[in-house]
């Protein structure tokens, strides 16, 4: 009896230790530089619908990751603060075909609805939406494309990490480490860009809002997301 009490205490203490270990944690380093988690690995605390309710049923928690139930229609969620100038990190997985993305500045406009300027993740072979160059991995989602040559994309099933950094009009896509995209909200190119977009009926103008919510995007495949993070500028 007392060696099955000890079993069952190792294989107890062990797998506390495992489930820790998943969790997300911030550096001592990360912390003073100001880095906050936006989700604790184990709750939908900070998060809610773009209506205001609760995290529903089609997304789940486990290992320390954030995940969308393949079929389980949860919609997209947001978190509970808005932010302006930030540098944003997450990493993610996708199964083959996923599409998905990223959100920020995520608010209600006067005309066009509930918008966000959007760092698209998707399978860029078996994706349903990848005839554009502006709807690939890591662009502005129907606006501006990756810088040609720079992205290196894990494939479906490892785990890519990305970064948004936003200061003043300055926005940054970053992906795996390395810098993919960048360009400047309401300059010309960026303007033209949206002009050729289906934000452009957007009032105001779309992406020249303050601030704004980040959101998580569920759009009918099985994506997780962990290690979420953000640091005001």
């Amino acid at each position: 009896m007392g060696k099955r009490i000890l079993i069952l205490f190792i294989c107890s203490f062990f797998g506390i230790y495992l489930v820790s270990a998943q969790l997300p944690k911030l550096s001592q380093k990360e912390i003073k530089q100001g880095w906050t988690l936006l989700f604790d690995g184990v709750s939908t605390k900070g998060w809610i619908t773009p209506a205001g309710k609760s995290v529903p049923a089609g997304w789940e928690i486990k290992n320390g990751c954030i995940s969308t139930i393949k079929g389980g229609k949860g919609g997209d969620i947001i978190t509970e603060g808005e932010y302006s100038d930030f540098d944003f990190s997450a990493d993610f997985n996708i199964e083959p075909g996923c599409n998905s993305g990223i959100k920020y500045f995520y608010t209600k406009y006067e005309t066009g609805g509930n918008l966000g300027m959007e760092y698209q993740i998707i399978d860029d072979k078996l994706g349903e939406d990848i005839e554009k160059e502006n709807h690939l991995c890591g662009s502005f989602y129907d606006v501006l494309p990756v810088i040609a040559g720079k992205k290196k994309v894990n494939a479906p099933g490892e785990w890519n990490t990305i970064r948004i950094v936003s200061k003043g009009k300055k926005v940054e896509h970053w992906l795996n480490d390395v810098k993919i995209l960048e360009f400047t909200r309401g300059d010309k190119t960026y303007t033209d860009a949206v002009a050729l977009s289906k934000f452009n009926k957007a009032v105001p103008a779309f992406g020249m809002v303050e601030k704004g919510h980040i959101l998580l995007q569920e759009h009918g495949g099985a994506v997780s997301f962990k290690n979420i993070k953000i640091k005001k500028l």
